[in-house]
């Protein structure tokens, strides 16, 4: 997977905190929708 300035994101699906709640959540379930992804990879972590 690689992702390129200017192209389509390719399709991953991740475990996401939403709605109250841990769940799957895949890149085509929000087609056609504008989408941010924000990544904290420090959260729960001893860094």
């Amino acid at each position: 997977m690689e992702a390129r300035v200017g192209q389509a994101a390719p399709e991953f699906e991740a475990k996401a905190y939403a709605q109250g709640d841990i769940k799957t959540v895949k890149l085509s379930d929000y087609k056609g929708q504008w989408v941010i992804l924000y990544f904290y990879p420090g959260d729960f972590t001893f860094v």
